[in-house]
């Protein structure tokens, strides 16, 4: 996880990402501190519950208003690959700073760098965990086609790690296609999370039977429960392998209580109000994590 210093509204990323606020009169100042403070209270959740974090704090220069979603330029895999990703954000591309890389060498066993970030001077890009959201066990990647979701790039990156590509089309409620996979659904070890409103009517078949295929139980949300981030939601694990869904508060107040219910009958939730980071930046709890499967180097020696 990184910890913003200048945390603000990326006019480069809010040309196709429809969840994204405009500020009106407030001081970039306190956005930041509201930022900041809503990341610092999200760590403290996860400690709180044994969950290991790595935070390394941004650099003031270059600006990086978005640095605070990390798993959109980096992914890690369980075999020590590291793959960085071609970000359609000019200013976003500057998010790959050698002191992040430098602190996840120093943790973690890296065998293997697959870079697609050449990729950009063609115009082609693919936003990680943003743009897949995977299942690792199953060794499924899926994939909502958008301007930051290049469908041959998909195909090229998932034959290299191993998966195989669910593509689809999913639009808002203005008939915009939906900017990351990662906003619409959720892949957990038993259920997964989806708008299946926002699906074209072709897709929604094929995409239902392989979730159902995959042993998966769906839980669906609205098109408003989506915009509220409902959909953008992580699972992960403890030291002592208690699994947790983690989300925003915004994102579990759009749940009614037999939605929470259900939730919690696979794990219990962690949630925290995340109100700045979702209105300014247009990304919420999941995008702020960048899960690392890499073995630790105590492991890998």
């Amino acid at each position: 996880m990184i910890r913003p210093v200048r945390f603000g509204y990326n006019a480069q990323t809010a040309v196709n990402n429809a969840f994204q606020s405009v500020p009106g009169q407030e001081d970039p100042m306190h956005i930041q501190q509201a930022a900041l403070n809503a990341f610092d209270e999200l760590v403290e959740a996860l400690r709180d519950k044994e969950i290991d974090v790595l935070v390394v704090s941004d650099t003031v220069e270059p600006h990086t208003p978005d640095s605070i979603f990390p798993n959109n330029w980096i992914s890690f895999h369980e075999d020590g690959t590291l793959v960085l990703y071609p970000m359609f954000a000019e200013n976003r591309r500057l998010e790959r700073k050698a002191g992040v890389l430098d602190q996840i060498h120093k943790a973690f066993s890296v065998r293997k760098v697959i870079d697609y970030t050449a990729e950009e001077e063609t115009g082609r890009f693919l936003e990680g965990t943003g743009s897949m959201v995977l299942d690792r066990t199953q060794r499924i990647a899926y994939a909502c086609r958008s301007p930051r979701t290049d469908e041959g790039l998909l195909h090229k990156c998932c034959s290299e790690l191993g998966y195989r590509p669910v593509v689809f089309d999913a639009y808002d409620t203005h008939g915009t296609p939906v900017y990351h996979t990662n906003v619409m659904m959720t892949i957990a070890d038993r259920y997964t999370v989806i708008c299946l409103e926002c699906v074209s009517a072709a897709d929604r078949p094929g995409l239902v039977q392989t979730l159902e295929k995959s042993g998966k139980t769906i839980v669906p949300i609205t098109m408003q429960q989506m915009a509220a981030y409902a959909g953008n939601l992580l699972q992960v694990e403890s030291r002592e392998g208690a699994r947790y869904l983690v989300l925003s508060s915004q994102a579990f107040d759009a749940f009614d209580e037999s939605e929470q219910a259900l939730l919690e009958t696979f794990n219990p939730i962690i949630h925290v109000p995340l109100d700045t980071i979702e209105r300014y930046g247009g990304g919420s709890a999941r995008c702020m994590m960048a899960e690392v499967f890499l073995p630790l180097r105590s492991e890998s020696t």
